[in-house]
């Protein structure tokens, strides 16, 4: 064979295990070499044959890969639908618990709301990369294990069928009660500082919440994070579900509890005027806070279950 045909099995060969070797570089000499002897009694010149014999057999790494039998793409179709099963699930729960701890030990520590929210997102990136490249290592290298490949996969019935969604109608009606709620509680929000029970000594309205959220004006940044978590209510409403808004639903509903539990665990949200003014015992504004932080958090628990519930479904 010339140098040519020797350079090909050569580089076919050191891509494969060493136990394989002698047998198929004499399959593939032979091969290579019946093929050129076909093209030259049909008249090709010898240079010719061997350089369209070795075209046809194509890139000698994908040769070696067939071979033996190594996957050329990341994760292969026996494994994709699991693998894309696990990434979702993972992504949908993991990364809002994630944000929410961060945010809420943030929280706890009376940093600035900048600090909170950025490191809550900044904590839900990291996550979710570290989710993605390890799940698709793990699956990769799976792909790649022989003895991994081999393992008998779960069979499918028709108990795997995902549970019926709630109705149409049923969902409306969550819809309405969300906005209805949105409304209510913005309108207290705004309505607070001129509505009270509570005057001061001229006469003038003791708002019920801290003065604190207009002085920095984050009372438009809860309103705003209320306002986007309602939208996001009406997206999963009017548009098919996808990861993507099962996730940025998740982290504003995040957002939205790590802000309360910061507000609440540093003693932000009441007006200690107004608790003063409406004699009030001692603690009540702790209880209150406890309560606030409670509600949070059993919202952070049910964002994540929905995440899940939805995933697991789709």
């Amino acid at each position: 064979m010339s140098s040519l045909s020797d350079r090909y099995v050569e580089t076919t060969l050191r891509r494969l295990p060493a136990r394989q070797r002698s047998d198929i570089e004499r399959e593939l000499r032979a091969s290579i070499a019946d093929a050129v002897d076909d093209r030259l009694e049909a008249g090709a010149d010898p240079d010719e044959a061997e350089t369209a014999v070795l075209t046809e057999l194509g890139d000698p790494d994908r040769l070696a890969a067939g071979f033996a039998d190594r996957p050329l793409q990341l994760i292969g179709p026996r494994l994709y639908l699991d693998y894309l099963r696990l990434l979702t699930t993972l992504l949908a729960t993991v990364v809002p618990a994630v944000a929410a701890a961060v945010g809420f030990v943030r929280g706890v520590e009376e940093d600035s709301v900048v600090t909170v929210v950025g490191d809550t997102l900044g904590a839900a990136v990291t996550t979710a990369v570290h989710i993605a490249v390890w799940t698709t290592v793990l699956f990769a290298i799976i792909e790649r294990t022989p003895a991994l490949r081999r393992l008998p996969g779960r069979s499918w019935t028709p108990d795997a069928l995902p549970a019926a969604p709630p109705s149409r109608r049923a969902r409306w009606g969550e819809l309405v009660a969300e906005s209805l709620a949105f409304v209510l509680v913005t309108a207290f929000i705004l309505l607070s500082p001129v509505v009270s029970t509570e005057r001061d000594a001229q006469g003038d309205p003791v708002g019920v919440l801290s003065p604190w959220f207009w002085e920095t004006g984050l009372v438009w940044v809860f309103v705003a994070l209320g306002a986007v978590l309602l939208g996001f209510s009406f997206a999963r409403y009017y548009l098919r579900w996808s990861l993507a808004l099962t996730l940025a639903g998740a982290l504003v509903t995040v957002v939205n509890a790590v802000a309360l539990v910061w507000a609440a665990a540093t003693d932000r949200i009441l007006n200690p005027a107004f608790v003063t003014a409406a004699e009030w015992p001692a603690d009540a504004a702790r209880w209150i806070n406890i309560g606030l932080i409670v509600i949070a958090l059993g919202t952070l628990l049910s964002a994540v279950t929905e995440a899940f519930g939805r995933s697991r479904r789709r």
